[in-house]
């Protein structure tokens, strides 16, 4: 599997780091039992950890500031990993998508960053993580239509696929699936040891559950 061509629009480079895998083939299924006991053991485990509201607040900094470097609100637009935290904490389940979807959240739990986790088989060219441009929407995964305008996207050469909070049904995962493009978003400042340590864990992650092959990574910002 090769990574595919990756850039930060200029007005984004000093704000933001990510970390990139590239994994195929994989293998998808409904879902793993091992996986799900992986998750239900962080949640309780976070469920003490985060009976502090300070604690909570300090874990949750990182996203936070990567949301309002790049102009948004993270109590109005909520970053991906902070929506899954706090369902867990408030004891309700999450969501049963599909093996791979599922590995991403929990790698998304571990890190308490947003991420992004897209089918590279629906990807055409070169990737880009820009500004929305006005009139640029897409359809998000239980979401509906997405208005784009001045928020972060990742595109391709078809338009947008993702953004921190809420990907696009376009580059979803399904039981079809034979190549990933995972991307962490990462504040500027964040330590490049602490991402490739993410990336390890990733990597190993999809090994595990998703038979994951040729695994490539990299980050850059």
């Amino acid at each position: 599997m090769v990574l595919p061509a990756v850039d930060i629009h200029p007005d984004y480079r000093s704000r933001v780091k990510l970390g990139l895998l590239a994994a195929g083939p994989v293998r998808n299924a409904p879902s793993s039992v091992a996986l799900w006991e992986d998750l239900e053991r962080l949640a309780a485990a976070y469920r003490n950890r985060f009976a502090d509201h300070n604690t909570l607040l300090a874990a949750l900094q990182p996203a936070r500031q990567l949301y309002r470097s790049l102009g948004l609100e993270p109590t109005r637009y909520r970053p991906s990993s902070e929506a899954l935290l706090r369902r867990i904490l408030k004891n309700k389940p999450l969501y049963r998508i599909n093996l791979l979807v599922d590995a991403g959240n929990f790698c998304a739990l571990r890190f308490l960053l947003p991420i992004g986790l897209y089918d590279q088989g629906v990807l055409q060219g070169k990737v880009v993580l820009r500004p929305g441009r006005p009139g640029e929407t897409y359809r998000a995964i239980g979401k509906g239509e997405m208005n784009l305008q001045a928020k972060p996207v990742l595109a391709d050469e078809q338009g947008p696929f993702g953004n921190p909070s809420a990907d696009s049904e376009r580059s979803s995962l399904t039981l079809k699936t034979e190549q990933i493009l995972m991307v962490i978003f990462a504040p500027a400042f964040y330590a490049h040891s602490q991402l490739q340590s993410h990336l390890a864990f990733a990597e190993n992650t999809f090994r595990r559950f998703g038979a994951a092959e040729n695994v490539q990574i990299a980050i850059i910002g």
